[in-house]
């Protein structure tokens, strides 16, 4: 398992980039707060630890949250990979990964999610299973599952030290009542460690079933809310559900039964996006672009066993 020592990075004269950034933005008295913060969160799994979110050259809700932590983590040594809905080249994970290679001289960046240390991440797990020596650091806009059925932000912190997430379950009932079927298509409610119930950010359903028992940790910070949590390596992590409606995650199947394939690579077991073409069919893609490139050599290498 990785020794998780949080990288210490003095301010000196060879730390500083033409513009007179400290290393990683950030002030070493900020980092060193954000790091007592993710030891915290590590220490309970899943409770929100506040903090101060510190002003970022982007607007809050843009990543704020996810780039302190990353800032805060990275040493020269490391290596960062940046992705945003599974994809490397959308705007978001461009413009965060340049800022991180310009004021964290010396730190190489990637699309390989098997070659990073750090992946921070907008939207999605990486296909690929982790490591224990790697961490995932996830972007969160909203990150209290309560805030549906409670305003107060006091009394859910009451809520949640007492455990009581009736309210939520009521909720989630209220959705089969209605719709015969939980309709939550991301953030799904999930309990960590058999205590909080936390926003596991914006992933889809199809991604909660890795956070639980993952052999990395993992990371979630929301720049704009001021908190930061955590799921320590080989943590429960158990969707909210019913035992006659059980937690379900997407199956991408047709009107025959018959499940969409990358039209990429031909892969048939990887989260899917829909893709209208010019001609208005419906199409569907690998969200992860680097386990699609990956699918797609395999495939070339060995026609007959690229999915089996």
């Amino acid at each position: 398992m990785r020794h998780y020592e949080l990288p210490i990075q003095e301010a000196d004269s060879d730390m500083l980039d033409g513009a007179a950034y400290n290393f990683g933005f950030l002030d070493e008295y900020a980092k060193r707060e954000v790091r007592r913060t993710i030891l915290k969160a590590i220490a309970i799994p899943g409770y929100q630890t506040p903090y101060a979110s510190r002003e970022m050259p982007m607007g809050r809700g843009f990543g704020t949250g996810g780039l302190q932590l990353t800032l805060s983590l990275i040493g020269q040594s490391d290596t960062l990979k940046v992705i945003d809905q599974g994809a490397d080249d959308s705007v978001n994970a461009v413009n965060l990964r340049h800022f991180v290679e310009l004021t964290c001289p010396g730190v190489s960046t990637t699309e390989r999610t098997v070659q990073a240390t750090i992946i921070q991440s907008r939207h999605r797990i990486p296909e690929v299973l982790l490591r224990e020596d790697q961490v995932l650091v996830l972007q969160v806009p909203y990150p209290d599952p309560l805030v549906v059925v409670e305003a107060s932000e006091e009394k859910r912190k009451t809520m949640h030290g007492e455990g009581d997430y009736s309210r939520l379950l009521t909720k989630l009932y209220e959705d089969i009542v209605q719709f015969n079927e939980i309709t939550i298509s991301h953030r799904y409610p999930t309990k960590i460690n058999g205590h909080y119930v936390i926003d596991p950010s914006p992933i889809p359903r199809y991604d909660v079933p890795r956070l639980h028992h993952s052999p990395n940790l993992i990371l979630l910070g929301a720049g704009r809310e001021k908190k930061i949590y955590a799921v320590p390596p080989y943590t429960s992590a158990v969707p909210l559900a019913f035992e006659d409606m059980p937690f379900r995650i997407e199956n991408f199947v047709d009107s025959k039964g018959k499940r969409h394939a990358c039209m990429r690579c031909g892969c048939t077991n990887s989260f899917l996006d829909e893709v209208i073409s010019e001609q208005g069919q419906r199409q569907f893609q690998c969200s992860d672009s680097d386990y699609c490139n990956d699918q797609l050599a395999l495939k070339v290498q060995h026609p007959e066993g690229a999915n089996a």
